[in-house]
């Protein structure tokens, strides 16, 4: 099991070249966010966007839209009933994210099963209740070399059949490969599984322990997907930052929120990219 070390940010985040444009950085799209759990994809959103994504689209319901104009202006966002926009959307998309605030409901079974039977060269993140739907419903991957699973340990019990108290890294190794797809499993030390190697977090706060941090996370993961080389690296640097981020903030706070993660990330990636 391989530890993340701070080398591991340098590698994979740099200056950016002066000649470019924001279509250099990523278009990502979201989806998620029913009428109960709008926030979810808002969080994901902001991670997103502050993360360093060239173009962020959201795909939620139409209730969310008047509060995501209001506190991200920065994105785009369309009615996710809009199968027809969302096709174009995600065709042209380099990363996709599913699942913050999504809901288990007849439409979002609808909407994850579109997106697998569309998602093509993109990479794809199955995140919250989209993990749920997956464990439950008779879904394959199409690309499992390009998705990525980011389960907290309740969620891949279900995904993988292995109870909480026997998550152990062997298990979760074989799950794995039977799945094919990444896993980034959250835990107080957040491991990630690929087929062949096991990579661990060293870090991460208690105080990290509230709602919408992995929301947050899988924003993060997207962001840097869209701009920087999609490999382990890439998203190891993803998890590694959004935990260190959030250690730096418990030193002053009893908890941390994901927000605040957010908000801080485009200074975290300046102080990394002069210094690599």
């Amino acid at each position: 099991m391989k530890e993340f070390t701070k080398e591991l940010l340098a590698k994979v985040i740099h200056p950016r070249p002066a000649e470019s444009h924001k279509g250099d950085y990523g278009k990502v799209v979201l989806i998620g966010g029913n009428q109960q759990y709008g926030g979810a994809i808002m969080m994901s959103a902001e991670a997103c966007v502050y993360g360093g994504a060239g173009l962020t689209t959201v795909a939620t319901h139409p209730k969310n839209h008047a509060s995501l104009h209001a506190r991200l202006p920065e994105v785009m966002v369309l009615d996710w009933q809009e199968e027809q926009t969302l096709a174009k959307v995600i065709e042209s998309a380099d990363v996709i994210l599913i699942g913050p605030g999504l809901g288990e409901d007849e439409h979002a079974k609808r909407l994850l099963h579109f997106v697998l039977q569309t998602q093509k060269e993109q990479w794809l993140v199955i995140d919250g209740s989209a993990i749920t739907l997956f464990s439950e419903g008779d879904y394959s991957l199409p690309k499992p070399e390009k998705t990525i699973f980011t389960p907290h340990q309740m969620e891949w019990q279900r995904l993988s059949g292995i109870p909480v108290e026997k998550q152990e890294a062997a298990a979760n190794q074989r799950a794995q490969q039977k799945i094919g797809a990444t896993i980034v499993l959250k835990s107080h030390r957040t491991e990630i599984y690929t087929a062949d190697k096991i990579y661990k977090n060293p870090a991460g706060d208690p105080a990290m322990a509230t709602g919408g941090m992995g929301d947050t996370l899988a924003g993060i993961i997207t962001a840097f997907l869209g701009q920087f080389t999609q490999d382990i690296q890439t998203i190891s640097a993803a998890v590694y930052l959004h935990s260190l981020i959030g250690d730096q903030l418990a030193q002053d706070h009893y908890v941390v929120l994901p927000t605040a993660i957010s908000h801080l990330l485009p200074i975290w990636m300046k102080k990394i990219a002069e210094n690599s």
